[in-house]
């Protein structure tokens, strides 16, 4: 005898005041699992309730769903553990490639520990609008200097303090730079690349520049890291304006991040993670309440070079400098 045909699926269930999908906890979590839209699901369940089978049953058809739209299929569609996913594979560029490579051989062969201090910045923030003040009303004018080329600054002058923090490991000797040069991260996204990326360009003897060159510097390198011609992935910088840094600076102030820590980029022993400015309430010397503005670092040291005593004394030479910003200009 002819089989019966099988009974037509409920219409879903929707609640009337949220327009949500009626459907079990199990099937929901196999949804869930599976990438599953539950409003694409025909219910079988009570009142077209979804039940788990009917989530299986859409999670198997859909592959072959997906092959009878030829063209029209999803480039994104993949199959996953319990069902179907959505991804795209993005091709790994060059760039992407070396960040992985030196980053993966910083973690799996450097020792790194992390030092973390606040650093009140009321004084340093006046200084900075006092030198912009000026330059407006100079031969510089529509020069602005930033809080982070007074940071480079003080790291710079930190590191000629504490010279373990200027140098490198090199396996039967540990070789201690004169002078300090500074790598400076950039987000290449930031600079209009659209597959991102990072580099680090490099301000040489900056212990002995002052502020407003270290400020053009970082600008200038900055606009010839943009793409190059409109160009994604081209950019006007020099090989050598990429290589040779002694230490690293890198801040994420500017998208809010308040405190993080970053990986040494080798051969270097250290790097500093800059945070943003936040306004805090803390008691001064007085025993009076006052609001502050503080800036989280983060030194983060190889182990082999500086020891947590000599990456504390660095710190702490650098909170001065920041909090006592006049002795950068003397």
């Amino acid at each position: 005898a002819p089989s019966s045909p099988a009974p037509a699926a409920m219409p879903r269930a929707l609640s009337k005041k949220t327009g949500h999908v009626a459907a079990s906890p199990l099937a929901k979590a196999i949804a869930s699992e599976g990438g599953v839209d539950l409003s694409m699901v025909a219910g079988t369940g009570p009142e077209g309730r979804v039940i788990a089978a009917d989530v299986r049953e859409f999670m198997e058809s859909r592959p072959a769903l997906a092959a009878a739209g030829g063209a029209a299929a999803s480039p994104y569609l993949g199959e996953a553990v319990g069902g179907v996913s959505y991804y795209e594979d993005v091709e790994v560029s060059q760039m992407r490639s070396i960040i992985a490579h030196r980053l993966l051989e910083s973690k799996r062969t450097i020792p790194h520990y992390y030092l973390t201090m606040d650093c009140e910045v009321d004084a340093l923030m006046s200084l900075r609008a006092s030198v912009n003040e000026s330059m407006a009303e100079s031969s510089a004018k529509g020069t602005k200097v930033s809080l982070n080329d007074f940071v480079i600054k003080a790291a710079a002058l930190s590191c000629r303090a504490v010279p373990e923090c200027n140098a490198e490991w090199r396996e039967d000797f540990i070789r201690v730079h004169k002078n300090v040069h500074v790598g400076v991260a950039m987000d290449l996204g930031s600079l209009g690349h659209s597959q991102g990326g990072l580099i680090v360009p490099v301000l040489r003897n900056v212990e002995a520049k002052g502020v407003s060159e270290i400020s053009a510097t970082v600008k200038d390198y900055a606009a010839r890291a943009k793409p190059a011609d409109g160009v994604d992935g081209k950019m006007r910088l020099a090989l050598e304006e990429l290589d040779g840094g002694t230490f690293t600076v890198t801040n994420l102030g500017m998208f809010g991040v308040k405190q993080f820590a970053a990986i040494v980029n080798p051969p270097q022993s250290a790097i500093l993670a800059v945070g943003a400015v936040r306004s805090e309430v803390k008691k001064d010397d007085s025993g009076d309440f006052k609001e502050a503005k503080l800036m989280s670092v983060t030194l983060s040291c190889d182990h082999r070079v500086v020891d947590g005593a000599v990456g504390s004394k660095w710190l702490q030479h650098f909170k001065e400098l920041v909090e006592n910003p006049l002795q950068m200009l003397i």
